[in-house]
């Protein structure tokens, strides 16, 4: 069971990240909005909004040693997939098929921890790459049912720590395990495994190494 959590709706928001960070007194609190308008990805980079969106974030204070931390935003996409059942890009991307659905950002301090979901939910004319959970509008109640169902199965999941976090279920959900990548600034390799601490583990011509951070990209 998770613990107990409130809620906090927007029709729209700046950015449910900060709100959530705003508002947290200790509790767990999810808050969610339909559009932001100062949404924001990894490294600060601008995320786009479908018509029909979800942006989530929830504020938690793990008992987590801080070591641990990276291992939430595959927690959070474990939690995505059980309720969307969607593939998953190491390390933070939600696909549905081929195409980007949502993202996870993770963002921590002080002890408390910010996970944003941001996902599309209807996209009829979305840019090429982008695509949504939905082919046709699910209506506006759609955002906070999903957002319910991934905050509890997040909390849950990191309720039972980080040495029970379910590394077979992660692996069978990724589309990134048995692909050719590149990453950044020069990197390529055959993505092979998700190591214990949530790493991809890679196959170069130089031999196995593990990616711990950074963009990953599929080649097609």
């Amino acid at each position: 069971m998770p613990p107990p959590y409130s809620v906090v709706h927007h029709e729209d928001t700046d950015s449910t990240q900060d709100d959530a960070l705003a508002a947290f007194d200790g509790a767990p609190l999810l808050v969610v909005a339909g559009a932001q308008r100062r949404g924001r990805g990894r490294s600060d980079s601008e995320w786009q909004t479908a018509p029909r969106a979800m942006a989530a974030s929830l504020a938690f204070r793990p008992d987590w040693d801080p070591a641990d931390l990276p291992l939430v935003p595959l927690l959070a996409g474990v939690a995505a997939s059980r309720v969307l059942g969607c593939g998953l890009k190491w390390p933070n991307d939600v696909f549905m098929g081929e195409e980007k659905a949502g993202g996870v950002l993770v963002e921590a301090g002080d002890g408390i921890v910010v996970v944003g979901f941001g996902l599309n939910l209807w996209w009829p004319d979305a840019p090429c790459d982008y695509g949504a959970v939905h082919d046709t509008d699910p209506g506006p109640n759609r955002a906070m049912e999903v957002a319910r169902g991934w905050a509890e199965e997040l909390l849950a999941l990191v309720g039972a720590g980080p040495d029970a976090w379910p590394r077979d279920e992660y692996r069978e959900r990724s589309i990134t395990l048995g692909r050719d990548i590149t990453w950044s600034p020069d990197g390529a390799g055959r993505a092979v495994d998700i190591a214990a601490d949530g790493g991809l583990v890679v196959v170069t011509h130089e031999g196995r190494t593990t990616l711990r951070a950074g963009e990953v990209r599929h080649v097609r």
